[in-house]
């Protein structure tokens, strides 16, 4: 059975009825092309922001680029999600909405933390490259029980940050999580661990689908669910980081 921690990547996500197969299938290598595109699409978008904010005389708010690309971010994936064969188009969208979304908040980051930014760069970059080559030689393996931990501690996560924002609106906060000290260094070490390995089970699932004979269009898709991992572990990085440099 095969189980992703990923919302994008569900158990039928790449199942596809016999006679609409075609000699022309997805591929994890062609996924994780498409990947870079799109990696390269948000990287474009979020150096617009930047050089918004920092390289004008008057820098621009970047709050106006953060909620209008997270809520449009939101939007485009909730249509990619229902509508996969429209994906081409919607990754690309996606990405770029993605890039005005982290080109604020990084810049927000990097204002209280200079240098910051170039460092979570760099490590989720390696991060991924480090993964990916584990996965292609076999060093890592995608076994059920790997999948049905890491599925778990996914869902814990997102429960966990969901009674947060249920919380904030009545005020509470919970302590220790967001400060850095031992217990909020530690807690954010444990979701950079689990965001990353939700990579392997990412490459696992897409590879799955190439042999299921999934259609060419679906590699956009699975670079979607790439791109999602990937955004949620630089996100975490960059908190990681920012706790770790706090200390100093």
């Amino acid at each position: 059975m095969m189980r992703s921690g990923n919302p994008a990547l569900k158990q039928d996500t790449f199942s596809v009825p016999y006679s609409q197969r075609s000699t022309d299938v997805m591929t994890l290598n062609g996924t994780v092309n498409k990947c870079f595109i799109s990696g390269m699409i948000l990287l474009i978008a979020a150096m617009f922001v930047w050089e918004r904010f920092f390289g004008q005389a008057e820098p621009v708010p970047p709050m106006g680029y953060i909620w209008g690309g997270s809520i449009g971010g939101f939007i485009v994936a909730l249509v990619t999600i229902f509508k996969k064969q429209w994906s081409p188009y919607t990754v690309p969208l996606y990405a770029g909405l993605e890039g005005l979304f982290l080109g604020g908040i990084s810049a927000m980051f990097e204002l209280r933390f200079p240098g910051i930014v170039v460092q979570a760069v760099g490590l989720t970059m390696m991060v991924f490259i480090a993964l990916l080559m584990a996965y292609k030689s076999g060093l890592i393996k995608a076994t059920e029980n790997f999948k049905l931990g890491i599925t778990a501690a996914t869902g814990g996560i997102a429960l966990f940050y969901l009674l947060q924002i249920i919380l904030g609106f009545f005020g509470v906060t919970v302590p220790y999580i967001h400060e850095s000290g031992a217990i909020g260094i530690g807690f954010s070490l444990f979701v950079v661990v689990i965001a990353a390995l939700n990579l392997v089970m990412d490459f696992d699932f897409i590879e799955a689908g190439a042999e299921s004979g999934a259609p060419k269009y679906m590699e956009w898709f699975g670079a979607f669910g790439l791109l999602v991992t990937l955004i949620w572990l630089y996100l975490e990085i960059l908190r990681l980081l920012s706790k770790l440099q706090s200390r100093d």
